[in-house]
């Protein structure tokens, strides 16, 4: 097949800009310990997609939307102190995925390939979509470099940051926001269930080998942009899902990295001669 199929090349440029949005991302999300809050709004997004199709709107829009506010529902019930977070997530993370999957498959019509909307079919980008993606991001990344400094404060001591007047709560939210956006974009790509570990996996990659915070996402980046290809051509060569392709490449990267550190560790343990 040639490389400069049009929806190969597509792919790639989708491919390569979201791994480019959600490296800075990702490495906040680890620091912060929001993997479980990312897959919340991940998996809510199925119901974005039950009603963009029900309402027969655009469904990135329809998946945006919903994104956003579950985000923003979370942040209200992240105020209460009844419930652990933690509990709560899981509790919300479970109901959004049921709730996603009964809606579109009560959808009149055609059945739904939730298989696509889970784990997503980069192949199928279109222009469209690339516009999404770049937009987005650039969006993204633009409202980040604004955040990065207080979010790199809060990640290291929340009350200190505070107290230091960083707004604490504006930024959380905005950080929220711009989270839902991301996993809004990545549900073409990678799909609601591998959304999250699009951000997380690469970060975790990454952390092993950069001694500061900015070079850590430019590895995160690269690390996912080399996954995105190299997914890309293990999918074209033996028929497999793209998607799960690349996540299986940057997990392998990732244990990969934690496996060096680790006999790095090891090795400095060991009495010299």
């Amino acid at each position: 097949m040639p490389l400069l199929d049009p929806f190969l090349v597509r792919a790639l440029a989708a491919g390569i800009g979201l791994a480019i949005v959600a490296a800075p991302l990702g490495c906040i999300v680890v620091w912060r310990r929001m993997a479980y809050f990312g897959e919340t709004i991940a998996q809510a997004s199925l119901i974005g997609i039950a009603l963009g199709l029900a309402l027969q709107a655009n469904l990135t829009v329809a998946v945006l939307l919903t994104a956003v506010a579950v985000a923003l529902l979370l942040i209200a019930l992240g105020r209460q102190t009844l419930i652990p977070m933690d509990s709560l997530l899981g509790l919300l993370h479970h109901a959004a995925l049921a709730a996603g999957i009964v809606a579109t498959a009560s959808l009149k019509g055609p059945a739904v390939d939730l298989v696509g909307y889970l784990f997503g079919d980069v192949l199928s980008v279109t222009t469209g979509d690339l516009y999404w993606v770049y937009g987005g991001g650039a969006l993204v990344l633009t409202v980040l470099t604004f955040l990065w400094q207080p979010l790199l404060r809060m990640s290291i001591h929340a009350d200190l940051a505070a107290a230091e007047g960083v707004p604490t709560e504006a930024v959380r939210m905005a950080f929220t926001l711009l989270l839902a956006l991301t996993i809004a974009l990545a549900m073409k790509i990678v799909g609601a269930m591998l959304a999250i570990a699009f951000l997380i996996i690469p970060a975790i990659a990454a952390r092993p080998l950069a001694t500061t915070a900015e070079r850590m996402a430019l590895i995160a980046a690269s690390i996912a942009a080399s996954s995105v290809a190299a997914g890309l051509a293990l999918s074209i060569q033996y028929d497999i899902p793209s998607g799960p392709a690349i996540v299986l490449i940057m997990a392998t990267c990732a244990i990969a990295s934690l496996a060096l550190s680790q006999s790095h560790a090891l090795r400095a343990l060991m009495p010299t001669k």
